[in-house]
């Protein structure tokens, strides 16, 4: 079954990156931008078809595609070019591509959780004899779990790992009878566990697991919460890395991500539950390619917006945009280090596959 899964995780790693150039070629369209080219695949042509002014093609390598716009990058003199578009057409059509990534993902969720019984979220099931700050305005064995230091507490799983990243102290806010419940400054110490004999270091809260029924609504809302939870957790490890908590080791590239979704799916005890643990992993991803790519950084979608930022305040105070050239001196440094960094982390990826 593996090379079945193999598979299947280059062709969902693909179609996630052709969906991408989908939303921007759709919004190009919408906006009346010229698009020269659509294609599907990357590298040598297998098929290709003139539809009015867009050259429709299909690539040998599945693992994308692209939109080629008239005048992307400079100003060709046509005025349907993408440099000669205003403000609000350049956003809607950077900002295409991550959205329907997001929307994908949703989408995925939806269709996973249409037949789900009941979801779980995380609670307080008791409190070690070392913890102090219970009763009304503390904690109780029953309070739902909210926030941990801040971050939201969406789905099972999530307080625990929040906990295990908080420094000496953590802030904890729970939902007692639709009461609202901030717990400041809760210690890290030694705490006595559920056995009542041995101890660990932690925050002295038991964490379990409490059950919603899955109706109609609570599908719905779950379906969003886990969209948001894969977007917070995006966050999340972004916040650790730059801390230091989290180092090369705990990153993935394309390599590492076809190899996790492949290790899921041979690891599952039915088939039905391999494709349903592959397709919520390919939710994750595509979420996480939507938020990384808005990100605010040269040669990605979030730093082509910037430049539009930039421009449109440059234009106000100085009355002129930042020159082109620049951009795309700035774009392509951009760019380089963005594939030296990836090329860094497959490699990576490929010794940990060989060890």
């Amino acid at each position: 079954m593996q090379p079945i899964f193999l598979l299947a995780a280059i062709l969902i790693f693909g179609v996630l990156i052709a969906v991408h150039e989908l939303g921007h070629f759709l919004a190009a369209k919408l906006c009346g931008v010229l698009v020269d080219e659509f294609s599907i695949g990357m590298g040598p042509l297998i098929w290709r078809t003139q539809r009015g002014e867009t050259q429709y093609s299909l690539r040998a390598l599945p693992i994308g595609g692209f939109c080629a716009m008239e005048g992307e990058d400079e100003d060709t003199g046509n005025e349907r070019s993408f440099v000669r578009q205003g403000f609000w057409k350049k956003f809607v059509i950077l900002a295409a591509g991550s959205f329907m990534n997001f929307l994908t993902g949703v989408v995925i969720l939806l269709a996973l959780y249409a037949g789900a019984a009941v979801f779980y979220t995380d609670q307080v099931t008791g409190l070690a004899p070392e913890f102090q700050q219970t009763g009304e305005d503390g904690l109780m064995a029953g309070d739902v779990f909210y926030k941990v230091n801040g971050y939201r507490t969406y789905l099972k799983g999530d307080a625990q790992l929040f906990l295990s990243y908080s420094g000496e102290t953590a802030d904890i806010e729970v939902v007692r009878d639709g009461r609202h419940i901030l717990v400041e400054d809760v210690p890290l110490q030694t705490c006595t566990s559920t056995d009542g004999v041995t101890t660990y270091t932690g925050y002295g809260v038991y964490v379990g697991i409490c059950a919603v029924e899955a109706t109609l609504a609570t599908k719905l809302q779950y379906t969003w919460y886990t969209a948001l939870d894969f977007v917070q957790l995006v966050w999340f490890s972004l916040v650790q890395l730059v801390t230091g908590n989290a180092g090369m080791q705990d990153l993935s590239g394309p390599v590492g991500i076809v190899s996790t979704i492949t290790e899921v799916g041979s690891q599952a005890e039915t088939a039905a539950d391999a494709w349903s643990q592959i397709f919520y992993f390919a939710a994750l991803l595509a979420v996480n390619l939507a938020v990384m790519n808005m990100l605010p950084i040269p040669a990605l979608d979030g730093g082509r917006i910037l430049f539009l930022l930039i421009d449109a305040v440059s234009l106000l105070i100085l009355g002129r945009k930042v020159p082109e050239r620049y951009q795309m001196a700035v774009n392509f440094a951009g760019f380089v280090v963005l594939m030296g960094f990836m090329l860094l982390v497959t490699f990576h990826d490929v010794f940990r596959l060989i060890q």
